[in-house]
């Protein structure tokens, strides 16, 4: 872990350094969340969402965004896995994926036009952009089978 933190902090190092543009691909969320500017989560070689890490982090519009948050683990040996969040559906094939949205085969929200139009990237909030025809309201969350549900709303 110290290896990777000092080639984190030199790459952090080298952007300031050298005004760069860094394209860092990782499926570590944690680091990811740390080193980055702006995040592109992408499924199946397309992209779903883009944004800023605080507002991905904290509000995912795509589900498959949402799923990945959702799969962290809880650091906690009374949490069964089996009671975590988990995505159901039939995994699509990378060599011939779906028609339409590639995440559909998974999606909770996925609906007949998911099949047939693929969703085009759309603003989703400031600097934020998702692509998929029913995408997350603000305080949506994966609950613990895999359906949508409405989270508690946060004190103003």
């Amino acid at each position: 872990m110290s290896v990777q933190a000092q080639i984190l902090n030199l790459l952090e190092d080298m952007k300031a350094r050298y005004g760069l543009t860094l394209v860092f691909i990782a499926h570590d969320l944690a680091v990811v969340k740390n080193v980055s500017d702006r995040v592109a989560v992408m499924y199946l070689g397309k992209i779903c969402e883009v944004g800023p890490p605080d507002t991905i982090y904290k509000s995912p519009a795509h589900p498959y965004t949402a799923a990945l948050l959702a799969a962290i683990p809880v650091p906690d040996p009374a949490v069964k896995a089996a009671e975590r969040p988990h995505l159901g559906g039939e995994i699509p094939s990378p060599i011939a994926p779906p028609s339409g949205c590639r995440f559909r085969t998974r999606c909770p929200r996925a609906q007949e036009l998911c099949a047939s139009q693929e969703p085009e990237v759309v603003p989703s909030g400031e600097g934020h952009f998702v692509a998929c025809h029913f995408p997350l309201g603000p305080g949506e969350t994966l609950s613990l089978n895999g359906s949508l549900a409405a989270a508690e709303a946060e004190p103003a």
